[in-house]
């Protein structure tokens, strides 16, 4: 089992909850989060309202997945037409147990 974590700027989440949706995901959780970087000012990507209040901010989306859909979902995300160009990052972990409480 794998967990594949994304985060992007908050103006695609609703974008990415659509697609993720359409891609028939048995479940998704989105968290708030914010960037803080010394190199703000120079993001291209940015809003004023960002550069001026210092941080970013972003959605993290976090998916457990089977060792072989966390391979294949990536690129479905890239070819899904969401213009991520560097607003967005994701890693893949490897999950040791899933359970319920």
């Amino acid at each position: 089992m794998k967990k594949l974590s994304i985060v992007v700027h908050t103006s695609l989440q609703e974008e990415l909850a659509d697609c993720l949706r359409s891609l028939k995901l048995k479940s998704f959780m989105f968290s708030h989060i914010e960037e803080h970087s010394s190199q703000l000012k120079e993001d291209v990507f940015l809003s004023a309202r960002d550069k001026v209040v210092g941080y970013v901010p972003k959605v993290r989306v976090d998916i457990l997945l089977e060792d072989e859909r966390a391979k294949t979902l990536i690129d479905e995300l890239r070819g899904s037409g969401i213009s991520f160009a560097g607003k967005g990052v994701y890693w893949v972990c490897d999950v040791g147990e899933v359970g319920e409480l």
